[in-house]
């Protein structure tokens, strides 16, 4: 081989090997490659909660809690100098009569659970992505209804418990990485 050729062998030689070095260093494999990089933990306070139901702040903390456990590789601890904090609150609560029987008694009703939440890293950068939102600074809402019918033994309670348990689903899909 002549000079020439070593030198382009050479050069086409160093391009493949920082091709091959830098290249592939931004993908993720796996279930690590749907969350933010550089978080291993998040702190998720109480949720304040802006109703008079007293109980719904503390089943959306615990539903919070067990979906991130369940769902994503991130350790939820209880100091609030984690790598981020996912704080949330519950605005609103209603219900709604459906459907009445002859003598005016509700037959089926809706509750509406409405959250604002907001999941920062450390020095304050916005992780949850919301599409929606004008700023980078707006929280996400959540809105989840659930039917019941007291006639077949169903609570205001149980129908909140279970849009909780949807909205804590929502909100930790909400934390992934948009591709």
């Amino acid at each position: 081989m002549n000079a020439k050729s070593r030198a382009l062998v050479a050069i086409a030689l160093g391009v493949m090997w920082m091709t091959l070095s830098t290249g592939c260093a931004m993908y993720r494999f796996g279930a690590d490659a749907l969350y933010p990089v550089g978080i291993q933990t998040i702190h998720i306070p109480v949720v304040r909660n802006e109703t008079f139901r007293p109980e719904l702040g503390k089943q959306l903390t615990e539903a919070l809690v067990r979906e991130v456990q369940r769902r994503t590789p991130y350790k939820v601890v209880s100091n609030p100098a984690a790598d981020s904090v996912l704080s949330c609150t519950i605005v609103s609560q209603s219900k709604t009569v459906l459907t009445e029987s002859l003598s005016d008694d509700p037959r089926a009703l809706d509750t509406a659970v409405t959250v604002h939440a907001n999941w920062t890293s450390r020095n304050g950068q916005p992780l949850m992505q919301n599409s929606v939102a004008a700023e980078a600074g707006d929280l996400t809402g959540f809105s989840q209804n659930a039917r019941f019918v007291p006639e077949a033994g169903q609570s205001i309670d149980t129908a909140n418990l279970q849009a909780i348990e949807q909205l804590a689903g929502r909100i930790v899909s909400q934390m992934e990485s948009r591709w």
